[in-house]
């Protein structure tokens, strides 16, 4: 589709739904809990909070959300379902080259380009808050309830990559993440941010489908999955560890 068939169709002023309510509310509540585990950790003696509850509560909030988000990907809506949107790596090298040569192809999901950064961020995040549950931090006054699972040489080395995945993986692969939305809102003129808060885009002829197919009960089933996931991982580890922080 070139810029001017783009122009025409927002134009129109017709919107189709992209994004459902629970994908759009695990967007938000994950960005919100990765800035509180920055937040939890770095101020946390400003907050008199010298056991890192907060932080530790955090991350189990996170991999929670985690989990929710794999079964959503496998019997969610259309645009949320990883096979509808995982490309092969040929896809998204090709995607990439009509991107940098002007060739305009728009997506009501994950453009391929974009998928790849989704898994990427989704398996950072879950390597990040996993090696959380083994750490001891430098004070040694607090723990993951997992660490005394494992040997002190293997729950220092979860605690070293704990501080490196976090700072040198999840927070570049963030800043990255903002600014090709933000590039994509000022020069393709493409809503992501807008339609990742209100859930609708443009009503155009994308690539992948026209409009995000919504089953009936599909809220009663996000929500059925959140109790699932809660029951994972907070009822595994307290089965296993016998504690929870």
């Amino acid at each position: 589709m070139d810029a001017r068939t783009h122009e025409d169709a927002a134009a129109t002023g017709k919107s189709v739904t992209a994004w459902d309510l629970p994908t759009r509310l695990f967007h938000w509540a994950i960005a919100v809990l990765v800035l509180t585990a920055w937040v939890s950790y770095r101020y946390s003696e400003s907050f008199s909070d010298y056991l890192l509850k907060v932080h530790r509560w955090n991350g189990l909030a996170i991999l929670t959300l985690l989990v929710w988000r794999l079964l959503w990907g496998l019997a969610g809506t259309s645009t949320s379902r990883f096979s509808n949107f995982i490309a092969s790596p040929g896809a998204a090298l090709s995607y990439g080259r009509d991107l940098l040569t002007g060739r305009s192809r728009r997506f009501l999901g994950h453009n391929p380009l974009g998928a790849w950064m989704v898994i990427a961020l989704l398996a950072t995040l879950f390597a990040q808050a996993s090696l959380g549950l083994f750490t001891v931090e430098h004070n040694d006054l607090t723990a993951g309830p997992l660490y005394r699972l494992v040997s002190e040489a293997a729950t220092k080395q979860a605690s070293h990559w704990h501080h490196i995945v976090f700072e040198w993986v999840l927070l570049p692969l963030v800043a990255l993440h903002i600014l090709a939305n933000l590039l994509y809102g000022l020069i393709k003129k493409e809503p992501l941010i807008l339609a990742m808060i209100t859930g609708k885009k443009p009503a155009e002829p994308y690539e992948d489908e026209r409009e995000a197919r919504q089953e009936r009960g599909s809220l009663a089933r996000a929500a059925a999955f959140l109790v699932v996931a809660a029951v994972f991982v907070l009822g595994g580890i307290r089965l296993v560890a016998g504690r929870l922080i």
